[in-house]
């Protein structure tokens, strides 16, 4: 079975007003949908919510140790808001550490994460 770890921002946590027409509710819903699809294509997933600083080293930290993964998988609002520049910094320093050889999948919303993970893992 396929291992993944899903490394993503608690999504109250987010300013939403540079991302038009997106809020927390949809992201939540979204990530339902896909951990749903995930689950039906026996996909294995390890959710690892993070903070946008306070703990979510030690968060982090302690989810890679649930290892080994066949794919890590960081999501938009670590990767692409500005804001979270440094802490998308740290969360790739961190992986690349505790799991070198593990390949990284990048979506483009949550609705397209299974797909992401099954382009990098080839379907294992």
């Amino acid at each position: 079975m396929t291992r993944v770890l899903l490394i993503g921002i608690d999504p109250k946590l987010i300013d939403f007003t540079n991302v038009p027409g997106v809020d927390a509710e949809q992201v939540k819903a979204a990530a339902a949908r896909s951990d749903k699809a995930m689950r039906d294509l026996g996909l294995e997933q390890v959710n690892c919510t993070i903070d946008l600083g306070e703990t979510a080293e030690a968060t982090l930290t302690d989810a890679v140790a649930k290892g080994p993964f066949d794919c890590v998988m960081i999501g938009a609002g670590v990767r692409v808001l500005p804001e979270h520049t440094v802490l998308f910094e740290k969360v790739i320093n961190i992986v690349h550490r505790e799991l070198p050889t593990t390949p990284f999948a990048f979506n483009t919303s949550p609705d397209n994460t299974p797909d992401a993970i099954l382009r990098v893992t080839g379907g294992r």
